[in-house]
């Protein structure tokens, strides 16, 4: 899937010359966590969110300065903090470097850009730069709350153990010199090593994605086993 299969379109935005007061407005009216800042030709600015409305004086929750925090941040920190706790306008306290996919962007790179950059949405814009719409976490819980699963033929005992072989000696973290199985009416005996326990369930959950299989039976050893 793609981004555009998932993200949210038209998107609700503002303006920069739009208030703070006004945004705050805008986000609990349409229940949303953020608004995207866009210019006259739907081009984004910034974005804000409800973390960038925490410390506000409106709510007595702006940071108090203290002389230690000044030796810690400096000067410069302290005025940042200043404008976002009572700045009037929106284009002040948003935030400006704001990550941005295409609308066929898969969804696995944008998990990957919200899991790196710590952030719960990317707004989606088109070749020209415009905003097209937004993918948040939620609609990624979305994707998986209606995946369909996947019509396929369950296989036979000698072929579910071929695939299972064959699917270890593709990840890089399966010791398969380690492991042996046999099959037998679906069900799966998984027998050898497993140095840790990740790896071990890792393995388990190999064997259990294989059309066919009716279960599995682990028996992996969490030290080495010497068999003659």
């Amino acid at each position: 899937m793609q981004a555009r299969d998932v993200m949210v379109s038209p998107v609700v935005t503002v303006g920069p010359t739009a208030t703070v007061r006004q945004v705050a407005q805008t986000l609990l009216d349409r229940r949303i966590s953020a608004v995207p800042v866009v210019d006259a030709d739907n081009k984004i600015l910034g974005i804000v969110s409800e973390g960038d409305l925490l410390h506000r004086t409106e709510s007595a929750t702006e940071r108090s300065p203290s002389w230690w925090l000044r030796l810690l941040t400096g000067d410069a920190q302290l005025a940042t903090d200043y404008v976002k706790s009572h700045s009037i306008k929106v284009q002040d306290i948003m935030t400006q470097d704001v990550a941005t996919a295409a609308p066929e962007t898969p969804l696995h790179e944008i998990a990957m850009v919200l899991e790196e950059r710590q952030i719960k949405r990317i707004p989606i814009v088109n070749k020209e730069g415009q905003l097209v719409g937004i993918v948040s976490r939620a609609n990624l819980l979305q994707a998986i709350a209606s995946a369909r699963p996947k019509l396929e033929i369950s296989l036979p005992d000698s072929a579910i153990r071929k695939k299972f072989l064959e699917e270890l000696r593709r990840q890089p973290w399966a010791h398969t010199f380690n492991v042996s199985a046999t099959v037998q009416n679906g069900v799966i005996d998984i027998w050898g090593f497993a140095p840790s326990l990740d790896e071990r369930t890792a393995i388990r959950v190999a064997a259990e994605a294989i059309p066919g299989v009716v279960k599995v039976n682990d028996h992996l050893l969490e030290t080495p086993a010497f068999v003659y």
